[in-house]
């Protein structure tokens, strides 16, 4: 993807917070700057995926057109290591992938808090590469906590506090793991549970109908006129149920791209459902406040501790 200027303006119409991570320098040179270890979440043929000749780019850390999905590995040093890992999924509105912004740069603020990071470059949906453009994203989530929670022995992780982290629709695609979980969209003969022990969602997109949704991730992940049983099945406020993971919500009130209601709606479901639910909403940010709130982790570390996520093994 080459960022010329007429580019970099319709991104910033569509979606303002990568502009505003870009110009802020959070966004670094290379989108694998500082790897420490880059895993390619298959080893075998990537399924659902059929023959194509489109070509991954990158340009200013961020990706489209993969089609080869990998794992960008972040180690907390050893004397910090709690145990924990947090599979990271970037947004992008299912059209690019934020990597550094959202990606890389949360990913070293975990690990120096102890937690292993797994930045996730995910295939977007695209009939022009996958047989059904539905499903690709999901199958690349769950693949990525079946490869961490079965080489966890490997990586000195605990099994049972292997979380996933979300922004924007990124946040869609993380609270679709989290909801989905009890159906296999990936090989999985070893039968290893595919369910993050907790999902933390960041001015995520949660639903797809239409007095919630954000459109552009909409369209990109269903089309533009979607079944009314494929609307239900990706709003993720309708897949709750009581063995959800617990969860942790934050949004800005006045986010103008993807609307607030979107978490309030999780928050609302998760809270029938009896599911250990934190949220907090800044009252001004818009959306991609993390650029803006440099605090904004804080709370989140707090309740990682309280949850006893963070305590050493």
């Amino acid at each position: 993807m080459i960022l010329d200027l007429n580019t970099m303006k319709r991104f910033s119409f569509k979606y303002p917070y990568i502009t505003s991570a870009l110009v802020s320098g959070l966004l670094l040179a290379s989108p694998v700057a500082n790897a420490q270890e880059i895993i390619p979440l298959y080893t075998a043929a990537v399924p659902n995926s059929k023959a194509s000749d489109v070509q991954e780019s990158a340009e200013r850390g961020m990706f489209r057109g993969v089609t080869k999905p990998t794992l960008e590995y972040f180690k907390p040093a050893a004397d910090k290591a709690s145990g924990a890992a947090v599979i990271i999924i970037p947004g992008g509105g299912y059209s690019v992938v934020v990597y550094n912004g959202e990606g890389v740069g949360t990913a070293k603020a975990l690990a120096e808090k102890g937690i292993a990071a797994f930045v996730l470059k995910y295939r977007l949906p695209s009939d022009a590469i996958m047989a059904d453009k539905k499903i690709g994203p999901l199958q690349d989530a769950q693949q990525a906590i079946k490869l961490v929670r079965e080489n966890a022995a490997k990586w000195g992780l605990d099994p049972g506090k292997i979380g996933i982290m979300g922004f924007s629709a990124g946040g869609h695609l993380a609270s679709t793991a989290a909801t989905h979980f009890e159906k296999a969209y990936v090989d999985n003969a070893s039968n290893t549970s595919l369910r993050p022990d907790f999902q933390i969602l960041v001015y995520p997109v949660i639903s797809m109908r239409d007095s919630l949704t954000h459109g552009g991730s909409h369209d990109a992940l269903l089309g533009k006129n979607p079944s009314r049983a494929d609307i239900d099945l990706f709003s993720n406020e309708l897949q709750v149920r009581a063995n959800t993971p617990p969860t942790y919500l934050t949004h800005a009130a006045d986010d103008k791209l993807v609307d607030v209601d979107n978490s309030i709606a999780y928050f609302e479901t998760l809270r029938r459902q009896k599911v250990p639910v934190e949220m907090h909403v800044y009252p001004k940010g818009d959306h991609g406040f993390i650029f803006r709130h440099p605090g904004w982790m804080e709370p989140l570390f707090a309740w990682m501790k309280a949850n006893n996520w963070l305590t050493a093994n």
